[in-house]
């Protein structure tokens, strides 16, 4: 069983950064693959970077649409994974939410744990 918590989220002008945090608890963190995703109003909820688990060797890929903008990590000794974002833009707004699987995926059906979520308002 595996517990997730997001922080971070807020308001930004276009162009700022955010570093959204996510703790987790459970003796198991490092094996899960740990994902970020968001869901703006009206739309389906979308992948936006993942870093798999200690199996995998922490690989880590992005979404076309934030790569070169955002930058996951993740801290197995404290059980947190984080993202940074820089160069927010309008469309980046969204209800962010970290998430936990047993393997590396992107698809957010195979991801068995989810947190509550967090905002991230970015204004034009």
């Amino acid at each position: 069983q595996v517990q997730l918590v997001e922080s971070g989220g807020g308001l930004v002008q276009a162009g700022a950064s955010l570093r959204l945090s996510c703790a987790a608890s459970g003796r198991t963190f490092s094996s899960y693959t740990m994902g970020w995703f968001r869901q703006a109003p009206g739309k389906e909820r979308e992948f936006v970077a993942a870093v798999g688990g200690s199996g995998s060797g922490g690989y880590k890929y992005y979404a076309d649409s934030v790569r070169r903008r955002f930058t996951m990590s993740r801290d197995n000794a404290k059980n947190t994974v984080n993202l940074q974002m820089n160069s927010l833009k309008p469309e980046d707004t969204a209800v962010y939410y970290c998430a936990a699987a047993p393997k590396v995926t992107g698809t957010a059906d195979e991801y068995d744990y989810w947190g509550q979520g967090t905002q991230v308002t970015v204004s034009s």
